[in-house]
């Protein structure tokens, strides 16, 4: 019965614009009740970074947690956007199976990476004390931030983290900007508005703001083209009118760090491992589309050698489509997420099967 009514319902519901208007806010309230605000009952390394920072409340990230019924927790970190509260919508339901979801955002009108070192570092401690040990899942930027954590932070050797996941990882500015003069196979329009934003002097705050609007309007186009020709539910819109307002209401200054701490991002190299534990890495069959054809971190994940230098006990999948004419596109979990899920659910079982045998 319940094949024949939902596609019925679905087609009523697109089809009369107020009742998706209605479904669509009451899709956004559930998130919200279910998506709750958290903060770890220590936040020494935070509170050390307050004479540090500027402004502790410009550079802060907000910390978001969803319950779910298993023992091991994620950690989502995601990229420039959208927002880690929506950019795994399509993914809750998986990630709580195995246990309960922690959210990081980032701040709007500033960025620090010290602080989001140290309020990783925090977050996961708490959830430690617990009893129990998280995985971290990064997306894109969120992935070059994880590393850098991961291979630079000393505290992060003391935590206990049950594994990573990194899906289109950007782990340095190679991977979207090429050298000077080097155009081969055509200029990306993410890497034409990077290259503006690192070229504005920062001290003539206009031209910034104009670099960075230009950015806006580059990934409200890269969204929008991923919404293209298709069929958008309910819980796709409710997450697309959140995803215009984070790129709305992110200042210049908040867009303008975000790029600065991604241009500290160290190439990735095979001297020393990002992380020796469980790991996965998740590539999109069209990642190179936004990633130019120069980036050492495709580059490196592609070299079956040089990855396991990387990553250790790590996995590299690539995440292809069924459908010829809608193959998946750089960190596309949410229009994509049905080519994603299976494997995030086949490394994770595969991950926890050591704890269900020593709990029988």
């Amino acid at each position: 019965m319940n094949a024949s009514v939902i596609p019925f319902v679905q087609k009523t519901i697109g089809n009369h614009p107020a009742i998706l208007g209605v479904v669509t806010a009451a899709t956004g309230i559930l998130r919200q009740m279910a998506i709750k605000p958290f903060t770890p009952k220590n936040r020494r390394r935070e509170f050390k970074l307050k004479d540090r920072v500027a402004s502790m409340h410009a550079t802060r990230a907000q910390i978001f947690k969803e319950k779910g019924s298993g023992s091991t927790p994620t950690i989502i970190v995601g990229g420039f956007v959208p927002d880690a509260t929506e950019l795994v919508e399509f993914q809750r339901p998986l990630f709580r199976e195995y246990g309960s979801i922690y959210y990081i955002n980032y701040p709007r009108n500033g960025f620090s990476s010290a602080m989001f070192f140290a309020q990783l570092a925090d977050l996961i401690e708490d959830i430690n004390l617990r009893g129990k040990k998280p995985v971290l899942f990064g997306v894109s930027f969120g992935c070059g931030l994880l590393a850098c954590f991961l291979r630079e932070c000393a505290e992060a050797k003391d935590l206990k983290i049950r594994g990573v996941v990194m899906a289109s990882p950007v782990l340095c500015t190679e991977d979207l900007i090429r050298p000077e003069r080097d155009k081969s196979g055509g200029v990306r329009m993410l890497e034409s508005n990077l290259k503006r934003i690192l070229k504005a002097n920062p001290a003539g705050g206009e031209e910034v703001s104009r670099q960075i609007d230009r950015a806006r309007r580059c990934f409200q186009a890269l969204f929008e083209a991923g919404a293209e020709n298709r069929r958008l539910s309910s819980r796709h819109l409710s997450i697309r009118r959140k995803i215009m307002e984070v790129i709305g209401s992110t200042s210049s200054s908040g867009g303008y760090e975000r790029v600065l701490a991604l241009k500290q991002f160290a190439q990735p190299e095979g001297d020393l491992p990002i992380f020796t534990g469980p790991a996965l890495s998740l590539l999109a069959e069209q990642e190179d589309n936004l990633l130019v054809p120069t980036s050492p971190t495709l580059a490196a994940l592609r070299d079956p050698e040089k990855s396991k230098q990387l990553f250790p006990r790590g996995k590299v999948w690539q995440v292809i489509s069924r459908s010829p004419d809608d193959a998946v596109a750089h960190a596309s979990l949410i229009f994509h997420h049905q080519y994603y899920n299976p494997l995030i659910e086949a490394w994770y079982d595969k991950l926890l099967a050591p704890m269900l045998f020593a709990v029988v």
